[in-house]
């Protein structure tokens, strides 16, 4: 037993010898906030803090081939958008959600109301307790990784133990154990509805028939991942759109690839240019916005 332990301790301190960022990698999949049953809100944006709920999988809109979250144990926290706040008030420990065939199962540790999602029969994390964010515009960041990941995201900023550490600290691209690269992240609102989003849609190359169920990839201006497709709800005022909502201000990345029975043909960017096959369109969201912004993306693909 010991041997184990030992070997277990000498892979962990090789792996930060290697650097975090060597060893670890973004899990596959998608995070979105919801109502406790799994059902979305306009704009992400909600009556109260309580009303947030953690939900993960493929993620709305996505078709039924998409990958769901990788399998294995996470840890969550909330921030404000720049990262630099930690929010969330307990313990990482009680922070912790298990995924089982791409949907999260169940919580670690007691302490965080679930519900249930109504498409997935998946549990759904209630994100309480949090502080206040300090963004003029109500707007949150919550953020999931895999526990392996979170702990040597700890241990790199020289906590051994960062589960039972209220908060490792923030500096040099680790944000309070967290790294961008290895974490999924989601933005929420609980304020005043003043939304500014990135829309994708995306059109039959040969028809102009707009389609729905592709996915992009969105970096946020901390590096971090989340995966988005192009769907209708348009009581959500969602119209055939991959919908990413209450951006921060900051350099926001859209990559469009080539997917599973389509091909990336032509992309027309938001200052109206056009860009041949699969690429990764930056989006500069000005400090100084204060009012309702909508960027669109329109993207031509062909059918296979």
């Amino acid at each position: 037993m010991n041997s184990l332990k030992n070997t277990r301790t000498l892979a962990t301190l090789f792996a930060f010898c290697l650097g975090v960022s060597a060893y670890a990698h973004a899990p596959s999949g998608a995070i979105f906030t919801t109502l406790s049953d799994g059902s979305e809100v306009n704009f992400n944006h909600f009556p109260s803090k309580e009303a947030v709920y953690l939900d993960g999988g493929p993620g709305p809109g996505a078709p039924q081939h998409a990958a769901g979250l990788d399998d294995g144990r996470y840890v969550f926290q909330v921030t404000d958008p720049s990262g630099k706040k930690l929010l969330s008030t307990d313990l990482p420990r009680n922070r912790r959600f298990d995924v089982v065939n791409g949907v999260i199962s169940a919580i670690v540790a007691p302490g965080h109301v679930t519900g249930v999602d109504i498409d997935h029969n998946a549990t759904t994390v209630q994100l309480m307790p949090y502080l206040d964010t300090p963004n003029p515009g109500g707007v949150y960041k919550v953020w999931a990784t895999l526990e392996e990941d979170f702990l040597l995201g700890c241990l790199e900023r020289g906590f051994a133990n960062g589960l039972d550490v209220p908060d490792v600290g923030f500096g040099q691209g680790n944000f309070h154990g967290f790294i961008p690269g290895h974490s999924k992240t989601d933005n929420y609102k609980v304020k005043d509805l003043v939304p500014i989003e990135i829309d994708t849609r995306f059109f039959d190359h040969d028809t102009g028939a707009i389609l729905d169920g592709l996915g992009i990839t969105w970096t946020d201006t901390l590096g971090a991942t989340n995966k988005k497709h192009s769907y209708y709800a348009p009581n959500l005022m969602v119209f055939h759109e991959a919908h990413v909502e209450n951006v921060e201000p900051g350099t926001h990345l859209i990559t469009i690839e080539n997917g599973p029975g389509y091909k990336v043909e032509h992309v027309h960017l938001p200052d109206g240019s056009v860009v041949d096959g699969p690429t990764t369109v930056s989006v500069r969201i000005p400090s100084n916005q204060r009012k309702t912004l909508t960027i669109f993306i329109d993207v031509e693909v062909s059918l296979e």
